[in-house]
């Protein structure tokens, strides 16, 4: 096994947490492309098929049913009149299993989604940044003697 030097750049690695900047205007042709294509990933990865996804969509939100169709029309790029409201994009996230797809709809706004303990994986970095913050005012605190005068006491 070869040891990786710390000093080269890895042109393939991609951080697990992004920091992505909001885009300034909404281009609605692409982002409803974008997310008709990763709603089609996310079923294609899984394990249910679209008649069951439907179903499981319609028991979360407590419908009667909603059709294999619709479905469909949700994922197809060239159903530009079939856009899916936020309850049914929530509905069909469950369904599929994919909460991957919350990260998807969400970067063009510069947001990364942290799922689960990821949260606390951030929770710890900020006070680890916020322990050197302060080690560092402390270090500049006492860089310098401290001269204590006496106070009439003999």
């Amino acid at each position: 096994m070869t040891k990786i030097d710390p000093c080269q750049l890895d042109f393939f690695h991609e951080p697990l947490f992004p920091v992505r900047q909001a885009h300034g205007r909404l281009d609605l042709d692409r982002y409803r492309a974008q997310m008709k294509r990763a709603m089609a990933r996310a079923i294609r990865e899984c394990p249910y098929d679209r008649p069951t996804i439907a179903a499981r969509m319609a028991q979360y939100l407590g419908l009667g049913s909603i059709s294999k169709s619709v479905i469909d029309a949700y994922t197809a790029e060239s159903k530009t009149g079939h856009d899916i409201t936020l309850p049914r994009f929530a509905a069909f996230v469950h369904a599929t299993g994919a909460v991957w797809l919350w990260d998807e709809a969400a970067r063009m706004q510069g947001v990364t989604m942290l799922i689960g303990e990821e949260a606390l994986l951030a929770e710890i970095a900020y006070r680890q940044q916020e322990q050197r913050r302060l080690a560092a005012e402390l270090r500049a605190l006492t860089s310098r003697p401290i001269g204590i005068s006496s106070r009439g006491k003999r």
